[in-house]
């Protein structure tokens, strides 16, 4: 299982490699959005159900738009953004991965409390051994499902926004953060059981 984990690992860095070639990030950041560009997503908001008030709609696509600049500077983003995952793991940028995006979002976007709209968090490629992990928030109308929102993804494009109905996400299939970490755990747990009676039948044949 581990030599399995090598390989993917290995072969991971190769996509990585090759894909950042063919990606360039201004040093500058991210190119600001226009008015028309925000009005879009709005109004895409407002529709997500009767009941989502517009200044909400408004304020969350500004946000959503507007705020994944500041997080680029702070990020210091001047890749692409494999290309960025790879600074941050080896410690030469301090944050960036996509679920830094995420909660950082999220937590911008908690701060206007809204009423008529919920924020959720989603994985993606949580079993997939040639993809690496990607989380996302998404916004969706008070009480409905993840399902039914909007992902907003700033990282997919080193902080220029990224928006589509979950399910029509041609590059990721999403899943609720809570529903992959509960796999997460349960796969960990049976790996240590596995480990721990291989110790004992070990110990017990030495015996």
């Amino acid at each position: 299982m581990k030599i399995i984990r090598r390989i993917s690992c290995v072969l991971s860095l190769l996509v990585i490699t090759i894909l950042a070639g063919c990606a360039t990030t201004s040093p500058a950041g991210p190119p600001p959005p226009n008015q028309q560009e925000i009005l879009e997503l709005a109004q895409v908001i407002r529709a997500l159900g009767d009941d989502v008030d517009p200044e909400e709609a408004d304020r969350a696509a500004h946000i959503a738009y507007e705020y994944p600049l500041q997080l680029a500077q702070e990020y210091q983003i001047t890749d692409s953004a494999l290309i960025h995952n790879m600074k941050v793991n080896n410690g030469t940028r301090p944050r960036g991965l996509c679920w830094h995006w995420a909660q950082d979002m999220e937590t911008r976007l908690k701060q206007e409390n809204f009423q008529t709209l919920d924020l959720h968090r989603a994985i993606a490629n949580s079993n997939m051994l040639l993809r690496i992990d990607h989380s996302t928030v998404i916004v969706s109308s008070r009480g409905d499902t993840m399902y039914e929102g909007l992902v907003l993804d700033p990282w997919r494009y080193s902080g220029e926004l990224h928006w589509t109905p979950p399910r029509e996400d041609s590059s990721y299939a999403w899943r609720p953060r809570e529903e992959v970490l509960a796999e997460k755990r349960e796969r960990m747990v049976a790996q240590n059981r596995s480990t721990n009676s291989i110790s004992v039948s070990t110990g017990q044949a030495g015996n």
